[in-house]
């Protein structure tokens, strides 16, 4: 099935950050993906999100402000299984080089 694509806005990309708003239609998908740095997601929307991952697929409740953190690795595709527009805030963090 063709799902619409989630559209992502970068915000902020300097060395310590790339800070990115991802806006997902009804439907939407990131597509499969592996994150190469840590992360913190700040959600602006509540609602469930399905994450489709390589042990099955798994849904999280968000809540709108309450934010959450994943380790660099993930592997997943996030789809918005609901009817309405969901937005979050996904903030990488760089790894600094001293």
């Amino acid at each position: 099935m063709q799902r619409p694509q989630a559209v992502p806005t970068v915000q902020i990309d300097n060395e310590f950050v790339t800070v990115t708003e991802w806006r997902f239609p009804p439907g939407g998908e990131t597509g499969w993906h592996r994150h190469g740095m840590n992360y913190v997601v700040v959600p602006q929307t509540t609602g469930p999100l399905l994450l489709e991952t390589p042990n099955g697929p798994v849904t999280s409740q968000l809540t709108a402000g309450v934010s959450y953190y994943r380790s660099i690795g993930v592997e997943h595709n996030v789809i918005n299984p609901g009817e309405a527009e969901f937005v979050f805030v996904e903030v990488e963090i760089k790894q600094a080089s001293h």
